[in-house]
């Protein structure tokens, strides 16, 4: 079993920190199936079906950024291989469709709108495709497939994700591609150095379902082999399946990174979740969906359970056949946004009188009241017996009703809290009111039963000294 010490060595890329800084961000799944009503098409659908007469990309990424987004990742290419940009290797394209006279380019518009409302700009490009009769010769294949991803990495600007699903079946020649991820991670360093590759990629881990389950503890720091490709894609979706939609984490996925996981484990990477759902029942827009969009409530648990659970969150929003995001989405997406403003505004940390069971002078208490990664509390260290006891009590002076508590870890050092408690004051008593166990980048945690006038948080296990970054404690609203 790895030391303590040999997990904290485990520590992100910058790629990796700043993706999971971006915390929230959208997927647009736009293209052929949004005509022809269907989430996979099979490759023969005529590109005069694709005419968004009236597309405004930034009515899409204004939307998302009202929902508290940072970022959008956009499906230039779903399965079927019909491409959202004049892509110079295929006729199967927006250059052959009526819109703008064959001359539009959907993923410029995009990532055009993403600069002007300062948003992140990611990439979808499905490595099966149903159209392209080489599908499944191998290297013809494949350099096909960089070819289109080029085109991509050089000619729409920075791009902070490059999202790629393990879908993989047969093509018009029977055969199925075996797919060289190697060379596309290679493209992808080599243009994009600061992008991550996600989902069967090395930088950021499918959650495991796309109903937006999340785990009890998400680990960042897992065995290598959960980043290899070939076990992701079994696992992936592999037709168009209304249950593996709905699928939840099972038992035997729940636990990847605690010290019992990880027992007899030698090759280890920092390696965290992304949780992916939509905000509809399908990926595409159908208009039988029209009131089918999660609620209020439903969205609220997803983002507390992904961006509140060391996970970051992508939330697809599938535009219409007009080009334009349906009122029912654009609606909740300012819910959620305005949710997220008023729920985490007004930190009560910042007015409370902070006690430490201990500090070290480097690193003292009130540095956990600055959301940033550059300083932090850590306790008291000892050569012989380690950290000293880590515990927190924050005096808010008057009682306050609590609504939300959020801690992160410096992640930058490695995720190190393996347990820790809340307590809140009630008659001179210190009252348990919440247990948790890993934080990681963030943990959001519902404090909806508390009042009370001082809060006390306990570290009550952790790999090396706890290295907490921020805390913060909302009212309830």
């Amino acid at each position: 079993m790895p030391t303590d010490q040999e997990l904290i060595r485990i520590v992100p890329s910058d790629r990796q920190l700043a993706y999971q800084e971006t915390e929230f961000y959208a997927f647009f799944h736009f293209g052929m199936n949004t005509y022809t009503d269907r989430e996979w098409g099979d490759g023969t659908e005529d590109p005069k079906l694709f005419n968004p007469a009236k597309l405004d990309a930034d009515q899409w990424v204004s939307a998302a950024k009202s929902a508290g987004m940072k970022g959008v990742i956009l499906t230039c290419k779903h399965h079927d291989g019909f491409c959202l940009w004049p892509t110079r290797y295929t006729s199967h394209s927006v250059a052959s469709s009526p819109w703008k006279k064959g001359t539009g380019d959907v993923v410029k518009e995009v990532s055009d709108a993403c600069r002007r409302h300062g948003m992140k700009f990611g990439i979808y490009l499905s490595p099966w495709d149903r159209n392209q009769p080489c599908y499944g010769t191998g290297k013809e294949y494949d350099d096909y497939y960089l070819a289109q991803l080029t085109e991509l990495l050089t000619g729409y600007g920075e791009i902070f994700s490059v999202w790629l699903d393990g879908a993989c079946g047969e093509g018009p020649n029977g055969k199925k591609q075996v797919y060289d991820w190697e060379r596309y991670y290679a493209c992808v360093r080599k243009y994009q150095p600061d992008a991550c590759i996600c989902v069967c990629g090395p930088d950021i881990r499918w959650c495991g379902n796309e109903a937006g389950d999340v785990r009890k503890s998400e680990w960042s720091v897992v065995p290598a082999r959960t980043a290899l490709a070939e076990s992701i894609q079994e696992k992936s979706q592999q037709a168009d399946d209304e249950e593996f939609r709905q699928r939840k984490i099972t038992s035997d996925m729940e636990d990847l990174g605690s010290r019992a996981a990880l027992q007899g484990e030698k090759d280890l990477i920092w390696y965290p979740a992304e949780v992916n759902t939509s905000i509809r029942p399908g990926w595409f827009y159908h208009a039988k969906e029209d009131n089918q969009v999660k609620s209020l409530k439903e969205l609220i648990s997803i983002y507390c359970g992904s961006v509140g659970g060391n996970a970051t969150f992508l939330l697809n929003v599938p535009p219409m056949p007009n080009g334009l995001l349906h009122p029912n989405d654009v609606a909740r997406l300012a819910e959620l946004g305005q949710w997220k403003r008023s729920a985490f505004s007004g930190n009560l940390a910042e007015f409370a009188e902070i006690t430490a069971s201990s500090e070290d002078a480097a690193h003292p208490v009130q540095n956990v009241l600055t959301d940033t990664r550059t300083t932090w509390y850590q306790p008291e260290t000892d050569a012989k017996t380690g950290a000293f006891p880590a515990e927190l009590i924050f005096n808010l002076h008057t009682q306050k009703a609590l609504g939300y508590l959020v801690i992160k870890e410096a992640i930058q050092h490695s995720q190190r809290v393996e347990a820790f408690c809340v307590y809140a004051q009630k008659e001179e008593k210190w009252v348990p009111v919440y247990e948790g166990t890993v934080i990681g980048y963030q943990k959001i945690v519902k404090l909806s039963e508390a009042f009370t006038r001082k809060l006390k948080i306990v570290f009550s296990d952790y790999r090396v000294a706890p290295l907490i970054s921020f805390v913060g404690i909302y009212p309830k609203r």
